[in-house]
C-alpha cells in the first residue's frame, strides 16, 4: 500500500478525519480518536500503523515487517506497525485499518456515534 492509497481508504471511512501533525504522519481519526497514521519507516517507505485486540498483537508482532507500535505499545497499548516489507498485503492491512476503525468507533459514547452518524 502507497501513502496516497492510505490516505484515500481512510477517507472512505464514514465520519473519519485527517490531519498531519508528529513530523509530518498522516493521522486518522474517528470522532477525535485515532484510528490509523502513516509516517515513514525503513529506507523510506511509508510505516502504517493501526490498534489491535490483544491476539492480534501477539499474531502480528511476530511477522517480518510488523513491530509493536513506537511511543504506543511502549505504555502498553496494543498498537502495531508495519514499518518495512515484506509486511501485510494491502487487503489484509485495510481489514486491519477497518478494525481499528471499529475499536475506537466502539469505544465512543452513544451520543458521540449519534453525532457522527456511526
Amino acid at each position: 500500500m502507497t501513502r496516497e492509497g492510505f490516505n484515500a481508504f481512510c477517507a472512505g471511512l464514514p465520519a473519519s478525519t485527517h490531519v498531519v501533525q508528529w513530523g509530518g504522519s498522516d493521522v486518522w481519526k474517528v470522532g477525535g480518536k485515532v484510528f490509523a497514521i502513516c509516517g515513514w519507516g525503513e529506507a523510506g517507505c511509508p510505516a502504517f500503523t493501526f490498534k489491535v485486540t490483544e491476539l492480534g498483537f501477539e499474531v502480528l508482532t511476530d511477522m517480518p515487517g510488523l513491530r509493536p507500535a513506537p511511543y504506543l505499545a511502549s505504555r502498553g497499548l496494543k498498537w502495531v506497525q508495519q514499518h518495512d516489507e515484506p509486511g501485510l498485503p494491502s487487503a489484509e492491512l485495510e481489514r486491519h485499518i477497518v478494525a481499528s476503525y471499529d475499536m475506537i468507533v466502539a469505544g465512543l459514547t452513544k451520543n458521540k456515534r449519534a453525532e457522527l452518524g456511526l
